[in-house]
């Protein structure tokens, strides 16, 4: 039996076979990601709790902040291998009953910052300092808080990321916030060279509650956290700072994204709760950090899978994940899809099951 097509005059004749040929295997979706490729631990911080009162005027000179520790210093978001920031930033945090606080420390010689209107989007326009919070480590559900030199802010919610459908939410309001910045030198000045900015942060417990986090923590809690600098590259045109046209602005973080996208909660940092004496503690890398790393490996060739076929991967074979292992889980991850949903799920050697959901929400049960 032979099907025909009439082409003009011309009949061509092709074998029934040609279009009853097997469809061509869907090829496993590819993960390029370095940041998957291997598990490495995000940065951590002790925060101690205060050994006495902090005044918000953005000075770091109370007592309490000379025992907190410095961080480490912030790299380029990628990671690296990229270039180093060409200036030095990093912060503290401490704790008390009432609030989590945080200090920053940023180098600059020319202190710039132009908006004033709060909920202005900051990084925009100005050079900038943000921290984004997640104390459920859930991957949603955090906040953002972006401040410039003139301590104008700009606090937002996300109950999921961008990636994932989220939207900001700018009407938020950090309840009982608290901000001070102190200028080294003399804003919006191109005639002098400044030595930098510091910030003081006083979040309110009653703030973090509605990030579902359980306040005040206790002692070893942790929480998912990063801070960002934005940092564009000005010129001064008739005394004043004018930005460079046509360059990107640089992206320096604590703790390492490895994509340029602040809005990955699954790679930031933690902040660790200690209620010991300063300096006396030490940060314990998250017993299931790998194994959240390994649903997220399936989480972003689900993604890329979908990508390419229009639905998502009935099994780890077709993500080309198949031989997945990992030395902290029991057994081999577990993948359930059903239509336009899909959970991957993995048990840990001490017996934490968790799971991670098309919109890549993570959570422990």
């Amino acid at each position: 039996m032979r099907r025909h097509l009439l082409l003009g005059f011309i009949v061509i004749t092709l074998p029934l076979a040609d279009f009853l040929a097997p469809a061509e295997p869907e090829a496993p979706a590819k993960v390029e990601d370095p940041w998957l490729a291997k598990y490495t631990p995000p940065r951590g911080y002790v925060a101690y709790r205060a050994t006495g009162p902090i005044t918000i005027d953005g000075k770091l000179d109370d007592e309490a902040w000379k025992a907190a520790p410095w961080s480490d210093d912030f790299v380029d978001i990628e990671g690296a291998a990229k270039p180093k920031p060409r200036y030095r930033t990093r912060v503290k945090m401490l704790w008390d009953d009432k609030n989590l606080y945080i200090a920053a420390e940023l180098e600059e010689p020319h202190v710039q910052a132009s908006l004033t209107e709060h909920d202005s989007y900051i990084f925009h326009d100005d050079n900038d300092f943000e921290v984004f919070l997640n104390p459920t480590g859930d991957s949603h559900l955090y906040a953002e808080l972006e401040m410039n030199a003139l301590n104008t802010t700009w606090d937002l919610l996300l109950t999921k990321p961008y990636k994932d459908g989220g939207h900001a939410i700018d009407a938020w309001e950090i309840a009982g916030l608290k901000t001070a910045v102190h200028v080294d030198g003399t804003l919006n000045n191109p005639k002098d060279v400044d030595k930098g900015w510091t910030i003081e942060i006083a979040w309110p417990w009653k703030g973090l509650r509605e990030l579902g986090a359980a306040t005040p923590p206790k002692d070893g809690d942790q929480w998912r956290i990063n801070f960002s600098r934005v940092e564009w590259e000005f010129k001064a045109v008739e005394n004043k700072y004018q930005r460079v046209p046509d360059k990107p602005e640089n992206n320096w973080v604590w703790s390492p994204q490895g994509v340029v996208n602040m809005h990955a909660p699954e790679r930031w940092g933690y902040v660790q709760f200690s209620t010991a004496e300063p300096g006396k503690a030490q940060f314990k890398p998250d017993a299931t950090g790998s194994a959240r790393h390994l649903l997220h490996r399936i989480y972003y060739a689900q993604k890329k899978y979908h990508e390419q076929h229009m639905k998502w991967a009935a099994s780890l074979e077709q993500l080309g994940l198949e031989k997945l292992t990992n030395v902290d889980i029991d057994g081999p991850p577990r993948l359930e899809t059903a239509g336009e949903f899909y959970q991957a799920s993995v048990t840990t050697r001490q017996g934490k099951r968790l799971h991670i959901s098309a919109d890549g929400r993570v959570w422990e049960k």
